[in-house]
This record gives structure tokens, C-alpha cells and sequence, in this order.
């Protein structure tokens, strides 16, 4: 079957992670994904760890995309690009505001040459307010909405979230959304489009459950207050004997009573809204009584939205996900070397089968 993004050409001048994952799974779609990167290329590329002679992140990024060296700064440069931009589908940018357009290569100079054009610009804040030209990562974005405060950790031992939120959720994700639609809307009017998307910005959307609290009684969570960030005994981690953690996500009311079942938990605690922090207490001891094997086999017989934490290496080797074809496809390196290539929310139906091995874009000898 052809796949959906067959015959789209992407121009993607993206570093790092929001805009380079985007592309990925436009590239994983089918879309021919050109990576424009400076002379000597980006510095995504000298990470650690190496993987065949490039980092192993960056491989793992720009899986199947061709490349191309250009100093935009060069006449030259910008001149052998313009053919590219005449023709193109979609462009990505991940600069700050205005570098694009000191380069010659802001939207409205681009869609003189080309109208039909999807021109995305990724950035921290977006292109217009007073924060659009202030340095940023994930942690300042999701420190600056609010997001973080819901549940930070500790005031004494504040925790560093594991995972880049408002790089992927707020970047990435909104960056492929956004970039669809626009193909969709240009199919309609022929006309193309540019797409704003702040990575800040949709770090309110993950603060949904907060916001509603907030509108409908005046008085918005605190840290650890939120039902699903730590106020809760029925949405919690819990520490087993042997120093893993129970994952409980009972909140309905049936997995709950059936979790409670589980542990042995006595029954003047199972309402836990006479007494939360009484609950959580005699939860935390029954289970840090016990072993994670213990726990393991009765927790999926109760099937009560409880599990044991794994390991990212364990998870790697669950069945399941290997089964649903999650670690099937493959990264090549310039000398034949291989590695798992990253797991993208692109439907199988949409993508080549896993024996078409890719590689990252070789830099020119």
C-alpha cells in the first residue's frame, strides 16, 4: 500500500529533539525528509554515545532522512536551496523568531516563492508575546505554566521529570498535528499556511484535571494536591520490600475495592476519603511488607490497575511490546552496524515493513 505522506518533501532545518522527532514521523510515514544542517553539520551529532561513528541519539532521530550541508549565511547556500523550496510540501524551523527572516527564509519571503508551502516554526514560546525571544529547555517550559508546581517532588528533594513534556508533548506532537492539517487545509484552498507552535503552550493542556479544579472552585491545586499528581491514595507509588515500586492507578471505584481485596487492606481504610493520608499510610505498609514478586502475579489477577514498575530494560523484553511490533524496526550505521530504532506513534499500516533498515544522512567527506 502507498504509504499517506508518499510524495510530500520535507524541508526540516531542526536540532535536538521537538522538531527532529517531528520529522521522523513524518519521514516514517512516507514523506521525503530533507535534514538542512550546517557545514560540519549539527552538534546533535558529536554526542554521546557514539553509534557507529555518530551519536547514537542523533541516529536514532534522523532515521531515513536524507541530507544536505548548506551555509545559509552564504549567498550561494541559500541560492542551491531555492529549487528545494519551490517544490516542497512542508518546511520545519526551530529557530528563535526572526533568524529565519534575517536569513532570508522567514514565511512570508518563502511563500512569495512558493505558496502552496507548510511552513512550521517551532519554538519555546512562540513567535509573537514578550516571552518569544527568551532561552529556554523542557524545564523552563514546564516550570513557566504552572505544569511543574502541580507536583515537583519534595521541597527538600525536588524531582527532575524523566520525561521532555513540553519538548515532545508540546513540540513534537503539536508540530505533526498542526502540519497535517495544514496539508489538509492547503488541499482544500491550495493555499499553504504557517504554523505557530510553542512548546509552552500546550503545557496547559496537560494540566487539564488542574485547570477544571481551579474554574470550577476558585482554588487551584497545590503541589502533590491534584488527584493524579499525589492527593490521592488510589493514584500513588508505593515501595515493595525489595526497593521496586507499586504503580496504583485504581481510581474507580471497582478497581479500588478490588485493589484493597489485593493487599488486605482492612476495611475501615477503604473509604479513603474519611481519612487519605490514614489510607495511604497502611497502603504504603501493607505493600513495603512484600516482595515486587510477591505482588506481581496477584496484582494481574485482580486486574485492578496496579502494577510493579519495570525497569526500561525489563519493559524492553515484555511480550507485549514485543509483540505489537514496537522494537522491529532498525537504525544502520555507515558500516552495517545496527540498532533498534525509536518506537514512534506511527501506525504499522502507515509505514514501510521493519526489513527496510535506514540510516541518519551521511555528512559529505
Amino acid at each position: 500500500m502507498m504509504q499517506p505522506l508518499s510524495g510530500v518533501l520535507v524541508l526540516d532545518f531542526t536540532t535536538l529533539l521537538p522538531g527532529p522527532l517531528a520529522t521522523l514521523m513524518l519521514a516514517e510515514a512516507g514523506a521525503e525528509v530533507i535534514k538542512i544542517e550546517r557545514p560540519g553539520g549539527e552538534d546533535a551529532r558529536r554526542g554521546s554515545p557514539p553509534f557507529d561513528g555518530v551519536a547514537s541519539g542523533f541516529a536514532l532521530l534522523n532515521r531515513g532522512k536524507q541530507g544536505l550541508v548548506l551555509d545559509l549565511k552564504d549567498t550561494s547556500g541559500r541560492e542551491r536551496l531555492m529549487p528545494l523550496l519551490a517544490r516542497a510540501d512542508v518546511l520545519v524551523e526551530q529557530f528563535r523568531p526572526g533568524v529565519m527572516d534575517r536569513l532570508g527564509l522567514g514565511y512570508e519571503q518563502v511563500r512569495k516563492i512558493n505558496p502552496r508551502l507548510v511552513y512550521c516554526s517551532i519554538t519555546g514560546y512562540g513567535q509573537e508575546g514578550p516571552r518569544a525571544l527568551e532561552a529556554g529547555h523542557d524545564l523552563n517550559y514546564i516550570g513557566a505554566t504552572g505544569l511543574l508546581a502541580l507536583q515537583p517532588g519534595p521541597a527538600d528533594r525536588p524531582v527532575v521529570p524523566p520525561g521532555l513534556i513540553a519538548d515532545i508533548g508540546g513540540g513534537s506532537m503539536p508540530a505533526v498535528i498542526n502540519i497535517l492539517f495544514g496539508l489538509r487545509q492547503r488541499d482544500a484552498t491550495g493555499q499553504g499556511c504557517h504554523v505557530d507552535v510553542a512548546m509552552a503552550d500546550a503545557m496547559f493542556t496537560f494540566a487539564w484535571l488542574a485547570l477544571a479544579v481551579g474554574q470550577a472552585t476558585g482554588r487551584y491545586p497545590g503541589p502533590g494536591e491534584l488527584r493524579t499528581a499525589g492527593g490521592s491514595p488510589r493514584y500513588q507509588l508505593y515501595p515493595t520490600r525489595d526497593g521496586k515500586l507499586l504503580a496504583c492507578g485504581a481510581l474507580e471505584q471497582k478497581f479500588w475495592e478490588s485493589f484493597c481485596a489485593t493487599i488486605g487492606l482492612p476495611a475501615k481504610f477503604v473509604d479513603d476519603r474519611a481519612d487519605p493520608a490514614g489510607t495511604k499510610a497502611t497502603v504504603a505498609a501493607l505493600v513495603v511488607g512484600e516482595t515486587a514478586d510477591h505482588w506481581r502475579p496477584k496484582l494481574a489477577g485482580a486486574d485492578c490497575c496496579a502494577t510493579i514498575v519495570s525497569s526500561l530494560e525489563e519493559a524492553l523484553r515484555d511480550r507485549h511490546f514485543i509483540e505489537r511490533g514496537l522494537f522491529a524496526y532498525s537504525v544502520a550505521g555507515p558500516s552495517g552496524a545496527t540498532m533498534q530504532a525509536l518506537p514512534v506513534p506511527v501506525c504499522p499500516a502507515f509505514r514501510e515493513p521493519p526489513d527496510k533498515v535506514k540510516g541518519p544522512p551521511e555528512l559529505p567527506k
